[in-house]
């Protein structure tokens, strides 16, 4: 067999011993991931500067090197949210539907791990942690792939968490790391027996790469192309508070808002409070020819919006600003340049807010809040690999119970159809 073929074997067969560990083991597995991380933090925060001083010698943007960036604060975030997955209820066992039907037979639907799921990743080694304690609670093996930038703490983190594996008598194969070689990747993914599922966390890019080669489902969590809308009657503090949240807190994370909606009547008296704090946030806005008439001296200097920047997902610290005549115009917009990550609404309306939710199609919908809350420690679910834009099978976080599915058990007594 060659490397990939034995590497897909050796995590097939260690798949079966972990979907049958019971929910205690896989806790103390995972209780062990975070002693170790927090262990080994010092060489973990090692190779995290390698990395980024390569990135920063590369001249990668402000918000690539947040991604990659971890510091004390972040491993210890990560060592938290392994605890928290192992304090969470074990979907793996549950029981749906059990009845009998009218011939006799029992029946039941059980919820199973899905095997081996293959984790696509760029430039965010905290996935490796949240992949790792993810797959091992719900009972799979778990292939990671992340990203060539990141290689150095992402290997680091793998051999952290293969030796808490084996710490806890767990299968040590049930976590393995691939190098960042797109030919392999392309293997892996055609694979027949590789993997059951794929996860892919990236840009336009790699979602373009898996939809050429890939045999295997893929769901991808990518960038959001996210809005925050403002409606005529939004209590205009309320407004420029989560617009800041959303737009200039970490402009690098799939939750951040791409573009700023603003009705009409409201233009007045946001916009030029939103240019100031979005731009001592460092900020910069694009906007269109109605938000230079709002903003007034405000806006001198501030390039006019073209219409690709409002389907762009920025990297950066970004904003694409727009005035609109009325709720429909901003659902058509946001209908139109959505990616169906999280969209808000500021309104103390209560028809405007049902209006909004029902009219937007995407994986969270908000009012009155930050997009920033679209996360899986945010929902309370420990942590999350990333978040579906799909509809099929998972969308939103993907959690504990997006990484199994169910298997029906059926009981009889000698029946024949």
């Amino acid at each position: 067999m060659t490397g990939l073929d034995e590497v897909c074997a050796r995590v097939r067969e260690a798949s079966r011993e972990l979907g049958r560990l019971p929910t205690h083991r896989k806790d103390e597995v995972l209780r062990e991931m975070a002693d170790a991380l927090e262990r080994r933090a010092g060489e973990i925060l090692r190779e995290s500067r390698q990395d980024v001083d390569a990135a920063k010698r590369s001249r990668a943007g402000a918000a690539a090197i947040d991604r990659l960036l971890l510091d004390e604060d972040r491993v210890a975030e990560m060592a938290a949210g392994v605890r928290a997955v192992a304090g969470l209820p074990d979907p793996v066992g549950e029981t749906e539907g059990g009845r009998r039907l009218v011939n006799g037979l029992r029946i039941e639907r059980r919820r199973v791990p899905l095997g081996v799921v293959a984790v696509v990743y760029e430039g965010r080694p905290n996935v490796t942690v949240d992949a790792a304690a993810l797959c091992a609670k719900s009972g799979n093996a778990v292939i990671l792939r992340g990203g060539r930038a990141a290689y150095r703490t992402n290997r680091i983190l793998a051999e952290v968490l293969t030796g808490a594996l084996l710490e806890a008598g767990a299968p040590r194969w049930s976590l393995a790391l691939l190098g960042p070689d797109r030919d392999e990747l392309r293997r892996l993914v055609a694979m027949e027996g590789g993997a059951d599922l794929v996860v892919a966390r990236g840009g336009p890019g790699l979602r373009a790469f898996l939809a050429e080669h890939s045999r295997v489902p893929v769901i991808t969590a990518s960038t959001g192309t996210n809005h925050v809308y403002v409606h005529a009657d939004a209590d205009p503090e309320m407004a420029l508070r989560i617009a800041v949240s959303s737009a200039g807190q970490r402009p690098g994370a799939c939750n951040a808002a791409r573009a700023l909606l603003v009705h009409r009547d409201a233009a007045p008296a946001v916009l030029p409070a939103a240019a100031e704090r979005l731009g001592a946030a460092g900020v910069v806005l694009r906007v269109d020819r109605a938000a230079l008439d709002a903003l007034g001296a405000a806006g001198e200097g501030l390039a006019e919006a073209t219409e690709a920047d409002y389907g762009a997902e920025f990297a950066d610290l970004a904003l694409a600003v727009r005035v609109v005549d009325s709720l429909d115009r901003a659902l058509d917009h946001i209908a139109r340049h959505g990616s169906g990550h999280s969209e808000a609404i500021v309104t103390s309306s209560l028809d405007a807010a049902r209006r909004f939710q029902e009219g937007v199609d995407a994986a969270a919908v908000y009012v009155n809040a930050s997009l920033r809350f679209t996360d899986g420690g945010q929902f309370g679910m420990g942590a999350e690999i990333g978040i579906s834009t799909q509809k099929v099978h998972a969308r939103g976080p993907i959690g504990l119970r997006e990484l199994t599915t169910h298997t029906y058990l059926v009981t009889g007594d000698g029946h024949v159809r």
